[in-house]
């Protein structure tokens, strides 16, 4: 073995550390703990028959090509499928501003490797999602984190953000946001609110990178346009998943781009996986054709729906004055805030002894602030679980105050 592998490890591998959440999750594990910790859809939600019966079909009339090598673009029916949902919503696009990628999680790990060198600058949210943090630290990132509020990403503060930075003779790379069911803290963008930050990233010329993982996923309010349809000249790289809206295992995810990114972003995937899995794509090309898809996501949609408003309704009931927490329109997440005086790493330690288990508010935070929040997973326990959930972290809140 090799003496001391820190000498020959890569400026990027020193750099990789223990995902928190990963850490966090070894400990929910016990099967007492309700875990509102991951961002796990409900398994309730999974089309399992339907997918026994598609598997046969496309084995039987496609499967040499479900079985080979695929494009590295990605299959061009489901390619066609995606490219038309988008243009029934109004956005200007072919198949060349499209690309499949194995899970959006690939696409925040592609975007910075096209973009990033080490020390160039990234704006996000604070808070922002941690997948995107940590790719985006990985390649060397500094991120500059900009507060939220009600309706998102501050439009002040980001335009002072970028004002300070050209000041100093510098520009960041792309802005990074999340308007739709924002994770974690779960706050929609409004309209008014994305037309602002389009009009600022034109005004110092940067690119925004669309995070869109949850927007289907609406139970109330209205549904917003894409900052990619607001902003329409290319200035927007969006990025979607499957993963919340269809099933996580077949790491189906897609970025939406000018043609120019989209040229990078396959040459970049190349030299990563070459292509996403045929036979996945195969699938889910065949299920939506078979008008399946939305059908069941109006399923995972009611659903959700019952198990936030469970959630909401007994976060009300039990929890003790000073704590505040989002109401989400939809996604998967809402966000708590503790009182100020109270650290929420030293309440996780009281929460696991009580069986309920959240994500650190603080991970989600690129300058280690929000010390005294908490995200709260709702989609993947019962509603009934999601109620003696919220009972027994009102317990542990309780507890700390003391």
């Amino acid at each position: 073995m090799i003496t001391d592998l820190n000498q020959i490890f890569s400026t990027c591998g020193k750099g990789l550390k223990h995902s928190a959440m990963g850490e966090i999750l070894k400990l929910t594990q016990r099967p007492e703990v309700i875990s509102f910790a991951g961002g796990l859809p409900s398994p309730d939600s999974f089309p399992i028959e339907q997918l026994k019966e598609i598997s046969v079909e496309v084995l039987e009339k496609e499967g040499v090509q479900a079985l080979q090598y695929g494009l590295t673009e990605g299959d061009n029916r489901l390619r066609q499928i995606m490219v038309e949902r988008y243009q029934r919503e109004g956005l200007n696009l072919s198949c060349n501003n499209l690309i499949i990628t194995t899970s959006s999680q690939q696409g925040l790990d592609l975007i910075p490797k096209i973009f990033i060198n080490p020390g160039d600058k990234i704006i996000c949210g604070l808070p922002s999602y941690l997948g995107g943090i940590s790719a985006f630290l990985t390649y060397g990132a500094e991120l500059i984190g900009i507060l939220l509020d009600e309706n998102g990403m501050r439009a002040d503060l980001l335009e002072k953000a970028l004002a300070d930075l050209k000041a100093k003779g510098e520009k960041p790379k792309f802005i990074y946001t999340i308007p739709d069911f924002q994770n974690p803290a779960g706050i929609t963008m409004p309209e008014s609110r994305r037309l602002k930050i389009i009009e600022i990233a034109h005004k110092y010329d940067v690119l925004i990178v669309e995070d869109s993982p949850y927007r289907e996923i609406r139970f109330n309010g209205e549904p917003q346009k894409t900052i990619y349809q607001l902003e329409g000249t290319g200035q927007v790289i969006m990025l979607g998943t499957m993963s919340k809206i269809f099933v996580p295992g077949f790491r189906i995810g897609w970025v939406v781009a000018h043609e120019d990114i989209i040229d990078k972003l396959v040459l970049a995937k190349q030299s990563t996986d070459l292509c996403t899995s045929a036979f996945a794509q195969k699938i889910l090309a065949r299920y939506f054709d078979k008008g399946y898809f939305d059908t069941n996501l109006q399923f995972i949609i009611k659903s959700y729906r019952e198990k936030r408003d469970c959630m909401i309704a007994a976060f009300r009931e039990y929890m003790p004055e000073g704590v505040k927490w989002t109401e989400p329109e939809g996604g998967l997440f809402l966000f708590m805030t503790l009182p100020e005086y109270m650290d929420a790493e030293e309440l996780f330690k009281i929460a696991i002894q009580e069986n309920v288990a959240f994500v650190i508010g603080n991970v989600f935070h690129c300058d280690g602030s929000g010390k005294n929040t908490l995200r709260i997973n709702f989609s993947f326990m019962s509603k009934e679980m999601n109620v003696e959930g919220a009972k027994r972290l009102a317990n542990a809140i309780r507890k700390m105050m003391k």
